[in-house]
């Protein structure tokens, strides 16, 4: 970019020079000007000729290079000269609305563990790379550690953080004979594995293919300006030839005087307001997105999202915080707040997100000698006495196989349910879940109102949560249990039935790891950014730094107000084009004024896309 800047830098001084000197030589200030023109001229007919090889005539660089090769054929130097300037700040304009820093997404390394602690048969134990790693090997993984490859547990209890993976909010509790996949975390016991893939054929490897390959497979959007070239340029080109063949068939004066005539018409077509101000558009359309926290990384994209004919979303940490909260405290024969401590006390010990979200509720002071007995039974509960007094807290299957009966028919309530017992008799349940962000409600329904005509919900959780979410928000589809390749199998379902129906675009919103093959796979990707891995971030078309989901509405609306300002700057121009080559063929302007009209329609094109967002 600088040394285009140069070049334009340097061309304008050149063009200046020729303006403003006075000389004998008749061929001093021509020389000047295409020198000048060259300058900033050359790489655009390169461009131009290389395209028609590849049978591309028309673009905006054949009409540029038609439009001023003809100016000049016709001794008209500073209009060639000035238009070219025009076009390559306008390319300036363009290229530093589009950000260049998005980095690789091949280099995605988040869930992949660098090491695997494999077990030798003298029972000692070896650091190798996963990749080195064999089918049937054991593998020993610490807490705090990543599961380098997939397998099944062998010897050893923990919990397992699968977030980053399935999307599935609430760790889950492994043991001898579960299945395993790699890119968990395991959260806090020794786990002995044994490995059932290699790591070519492992859950993370195919995870990081997905994103790369996804990436490789989305075209970029076309050009604003080059879609538009494809109408505007044959039409013109046309309508130049038009007047030859009139002029030819007709007789009235010389043909060298209907050549004139064409190639003047080609001049005063020459889209200047168009080339500057479309860009301009984009680029302020951008910026004033920046300054609202939100980072588009292409004015190509603002094309996509003011036509979105889709939007699907992920669910935890996107459509909801990501955070357990307790929601409802029901009792029988004890008080909420008995309730409430017997249960913080017995989960006191316990670092599962859902005992913190008790404990954070009990207000009281915890004596740790007031607990006994203490017994965790894996994937089900906690057995302890709390003074003296037997407490079982956990899930209804716990209840049941301790033959404790449940005084009311359960149905099916949102969140996890922790049913609780006092000395073998059922005193209640908390119910807990991940909660709903708040904007997220006034997000769809603002969706709704910007012509977005479907929302989906993809998510790893289970059926009954994320129905319950869809329905509390008024999303029009969901699918629960997916993992990530089953998440992106779904948006390519998606995506070939809009094609086939010729329906618009389709947006993907997500924040995590699980989602990034997603968000590049989606005509666009939109990544929440604050609490967003940086894989997702690097995967997306958008970014929301500040995390608020309303701001995708924010966003929608801002490519809208682009795209339209775009449309009125070259309809106005056209129309003022229009007018000018009517009036020249009636004879009532000329060159000079043509030339004036069209410097006045730029400047008023840039001034429209200058006004605040």
């Amino acid at each position: 970019m600088k040394r285009k800047i140069t070049k334009i830098l340097l061309s304008i001084i050149i063009f200046i020079i020729a303006i403003s000197i006075k000389v004998e030589n008749i061929w001093i200030k021509p020389i000047l000007f295409i020198v000048s023109y060259l300058i900033v001229g050359f790489e655009v007919i390169k461009e131009a000729i290389e395209n028609i090889t590849k049978g591309n005539w028309f673009d905006e660089h054949f009409l540029m290079s038609i439009a001023t090769i003809g100016a000049l054929a016709i001794k008209e130097f500073p209009e060639a000269v000035a238009v070219m300037i025009f076009y390559n700040i306008g390319e300036i304009f363009e290229e530093l609305g589009e950000n260049k820093s998005k980095k690789s997404i091949a280099d995605l390394m988040d869930i992949k563990q660098d090491f695997a602690n494999v077990k030798l048969e003298d029972g000692k134990i070896e650091k190798k790379k996963p990749e080195e790693v064999s089918v049937g090997d054991e593998i020993i993984v610490k807490p705090g550690e990543k599961i380098p490859l997939d397998g099944v547990v062998i010897s050893g209890n923990s919990m397992i953080d699968m977030k980053a993976l399935t999307g599935e909010s609430i760790p889950n509790n492994v043991k001898k004979g579960d299945t395993v996949i790699s890119g968990s975390i395991n959260l806090d016991g020794i786990l002995t594995i044994k490995v059932t893939k290699v790591y070519s054929e492992s859950t993370v490897s195919k995870i990081l293919e997905l994103v790369k390959n996804a990436s490789d497979r989305k075209a970029k959007a076309e050009n604003f300006i080059t879609k538009f070239s494809k109408i505007y340029t044959p039409t013109v080109i046309t309508l130049a030839l038009a007047i030859i063949i009139f002029g030819a068939l007709s007789k009235t004066c010389e043909m060298t005087s209907w050549i004139y005539r064409a190639l003047t018409f080609l001049v005063i077509s020459c889209p200047c307001a168009l080339v500057i101000s479309v860009p301009l558009s984009f680029f302020v359309g951008i910026g004033g997105a920046s300054k609202k926290g939100i980072l588009i990384k292409g004015s190509s994209y603002m094309d996509i999202l003011a036509n979105l004919d889709t939007i699907i979303f992920d669910k935890t940490g996107t459509l909801t915080k990501g955070v357990f909260e307790v929601q409802e405290v029901v009792t029988h024969d004890i008080s909420k707040e008995q309730l409430i401590e017997y249960t913080a006390l017995a989960e006191h010990f316990s670092n599962h997100p859902i005992a913190n979200s008790i404990k954070k509720l009990y207000t009281g002071k915890v004596k740790i000698n007031r607990i006994s007995d203490l017994q965790e039974i894996a994937g089900k509960g906690i057995k302890c006495k709390v003074d003296g007094k037997n407490i079982l807290v956990g899930s209804k299957k716990l209840l049941e196989e301790q033959k404790i009966e449940i005084l009311e028919n359960e149905k099916y309530t949102e969140g996890t349910i922790l049913f609780v017992a006092i000395d073998e008799k059922y005193v209640g349940k908390i119910i807990i879940s991940d909660t709903i962000k708040e904007e997220s409600l006034d997000l769809i329904q603002n969706l709704k109102k910007l012509g977005v005509k479907k929302t989906i919900m993809l998510t790893g959780d289970k059926k009954e949560e994320a129905e319950k979410v869809s329905q509390k928000l008024g999303i029009n589809e969901v699918y629960s249990n997916l993992l990530p390749n089953q998440k992106i199998e779904k948006l390519e379902e998606i995506l070939e039935f809009n094609k086939i129906n010729k329906l618009g675009n389709i947006a993907y919103v997500g924040d995590g790891i699980n989602d990034s093959p997603s968000l590049a796979r989606a005509d666009v990707g939109i990544a929440m950014g604050a609490l967003g891995s940086d894989s997702a971030i690097e995967a997306s078309d958008v970014v929301i730094m500040t995390d608020e989901i309303n701001k995708i509405a924010e966003t929608i609306k801002i490519s809208k107000k682009t795209i339209n300002r775009a449309k009125q700057n070259i309809t106005f121009a056209i129309f003022v084009k229009i007018l000018i080559l009517f009036l020249s063929l009636l004879g009532l302007t000329n060159m000079w004024m043509a030339v004036f009209a069209d410097v006045g329609v730029t400047l008023i094109a840039i001034l429209n896309s200058l006004r605040k967002i």
